[in-house]
């Protein structure tokens, strides 16, 4: 099965005279996989989201949604349908004065028929758990319920991968909370393929594989726990571990018998308590 989306040496500068925001980037995420992409500002995380939705195009390389080349302009609407994008800033993304109103201007926009407008938006609006909201205004709703509208209007026009650039910078931790949940059981129970760029360390342990970028480039990527317990160099980058890692490796060096791939509070709780 191809995967869902295929970056093949990819490259880009933002122009000429600037440096390679990304730098040879090859990556392969299958359908169904939550993928979550760590790097300080300036990694080139952001220009990849950009580049697999077609904001951006490769200056070297070649990108493939559903294999339908991001080049290809006849695909554009195609490419943003099947890879839906969630921007930091929910305000941005909003567009009408009632949710349900907000939720279908995309597939209205597909010039989809009213009785299916109407299926999606309630399944999409029950998917993030927004139904009870349906008519009310976005601007009176919290930044964690904005944010959730804007998945659904995601899952309303259908899209089969959901690349998700910091959806959680600008909200307090109830709406971090709200909003990792409502990706968890897109991912789990709706098979959605979640493409999550973060730079909290405990969004990226519920990830299927972790991918930390750095200077335009690749540095490390695998199963969470692969990943996090190369303490020392994700340090390098600039980057912090999850505290329940940082906690038990200060507890190795103090000479507790632990394994270094400690990633949640449960795991830690249990090793101790043996």
């Amino acid at each position: 099965m191809n995967p869902i989306i295929s970056i093949k040496n990819v490259s880009f500068k933002y122009s000429k005279d600037e440096m390679l925001a990304l730098d040879n980037i090859s990556l392969d995420i299958s359908q169904g996989e939550f993928v979550a992409i760590l790097g300080h500002n300036g990694s080139g995380k952001s220009t990849m989201a950009k580049l697999i939705n077609s904001l951006l195009l490769p200056t070297e390389g070649t990108i493939l949604v559903k294999d339908m080349n991001t080049r290809d302009d006849n695909r554009l609407w195609e490419i943003r349908q099947t890879a839906g994008m969630v921007f930091q800033n929910p305000d941005n993304q909003l567009v009408a004065t009632i949710v349900e109103e907000d939720v279908a201007f995309g597939p209205e926009n597909q010039g989809v028929e009213p009785l299916e407008i109407r299926k999606r938006v309630d399944d999409a609006l029950k998917a993030v758990d927004m139904y009870d909201f349906r008519k009310r205004p976005p601007h009176l709703l919290s930044g964690g319920q904005k944010q959730r509208i804007a998945i659904a209007g995601v899952l309303a026009l259908n899209s089969e991968c959901i690349i998700l650039d910091e959806p959680t910078a600008m909200l307090d931790p109830s709406g971090r909370k709200e909003v990792m949940q409502t990706i968890k059981r897109l991912n789990q129970e709706e098979k959605k393929t979640i493409l999550l760029i973060t730079h909290f360390m405990d969004e990226a342990v519920e990830a299927d594989r972790v991918i930390i970028m750095d200077e335009g480039k690749i540095q490390l990527q695998g199963k969470p726990k692969e990943v996090f317990s190369n303490v020392e160099r994700i340090k390098k980058f600039g980057l912090d571990i999850p505290q329940v890692t940082e906690l038990s490796h200060i507890l190795i060096e103090n000479g507790i018998n632990l394994p270094n791939d400690i990633i949640t509070i449960e795991e830690l709780v249990e090793r101790l308590c043996q």
